[in-house]
């Protein structure tokens, strides 16, 4: 029996900042060592519309082919980047303790979006922090953005007038300091309130992908979490009901309240003018029981109307992004 566990990542900052830290929790948990072994996905290389080319599938398929064939014994995903459907032979053996769920705005011109001012520019790579832009701020303007988070804070230091970007703040956590763009005084974060800019389906969750046979999915499995999988598991089953792993501005929020055993997720989807919306909520001690709720209440406040809006402006179905249009994908 091997006394080292290879764990996959990827290049950017924040997969080596996420993978390592993980690494150093197996290491302390289990007695092994971990070794970082990086590879390069598609979507790291990829230039274009990600929809059209198999979307977050693209930085999963080299970590989960090392998976297969035994050169890896894990990989560390940002579970929002995992697609619902894993490969045969793998699975999750572990969610560790979900980080801050929420987005941020950074930005030196307002607090909040309510406090940005009018025809203010906010960046992001998201069709859903879009969609909700465009419905509580109409007034703001929207524009797509790509690359790692060093990369998408520069680019708003370039605006050339008032504005922010928007990002996941367990990712700029994570980071800290270890961004150039931090450095020399920090940066102006300002977490948003998930009533108004509600998360994606698994942010802040990390996921340990293993095969389903070997040791490694017992090792990696002292870093589960309860509370943090069912979370992951209500979630991902919200994604599964509207269209498994195609870009849609969906979100879908999971948390226990007043420390019981009680699953509350809360879940959106909508047209990226976000002109169109539906919202539910489902409660259950079992997640996807809780999930189940939700999709319902979803679809009576018109969720299929919005999916067939979607697919009508190819949004739907694993249809293209308009010309311009950025992943969904946002470290």
């Amino acid at each position: 029996m091997t006394d080292t566990l290879r764990l996959g990542t990827r290049k950017s900052l924040l997969a080596l900042t996420q993978s390592g830290m993980v690494a150093r929790e197996l290491e302390a948990a289990t007695g092994l060592a971990v070794e970082l072994v990086t590879l390069v996905t598609r979507g790291d290389v990829y230039q274009g519309d990600l929809a059209k080319v198999g979307g977050k599938g693209l930085f999963t398929e080299e970590l989960e082919a090392g998976l297969l064939d035994g050169s890896l014994d894990l990989a560390v995903h940002s579970l929002k980047d995992l697609p619902v459907e894993l490969p045969a032979g793998l699975t999750v053996a572990a969610y560790p303790e979900r980080a801050d769920p929420r987005d941020a705005l950074v930005s030196d011109d307002g607090d909040g979006l309510d406090t940005l001012p009018a025809g203010a520019v906010v960046l992001t790579g998201s069709l859903r922090r879009g969609a909700l832009i465009r419905a509580f701020r109409p007034d703001l303007e929207v524009r797509p953005i790509r690359g790692n988070v060093d990369t998408r804070l520069r680019k708003w230091r370039q605006l050339d007038g008032p504005g922010g970007v928007i990002l996941a703040k367990a990712g700029l956590d994570r980071l800290g300091d270890r961004l150039e763009a931090a450095k020399n005084g920090g940066l102006p974060v300002h977490a948003l309130p998930p009533e108004q800019m509600l998360p994606a389906p698994g942010q802040g969750i990390l996921a340990l992908e293993t095969a389903e046979a070997g040791t490694a999915r017992s090792h990696c499995a002292t870093l589960d979490h309860a509370a943090s999988r069912r979370a992951a598991v209500a979630e991902r089953h919200i994604v599964a009901a509207f269209g498994g792993d195609c870009t849609l501005p969906l979100a879908a929020w999971a948390r226990h309240v007043d420390g019981g055993d009680e699953l509350v997720i809360s879940a959106l989807l909508a047209t990226p003018d976000g002109l169109h919306l539906a919202r539910g909520e489902g409660r259950s001690a079992d997640p996807e029981a809780a999930a189940d709720a939700c999709i319902a209440a979803l679809r009576d406040d018109g969720a299929d109307e919005v999916l067939e809006r979607l697919r009508e402006g190819g949004h739907a179905t694993g249809a293209p992004e308009p010309a311009g249009a950025a992943s969904s994908r946002a470290e």
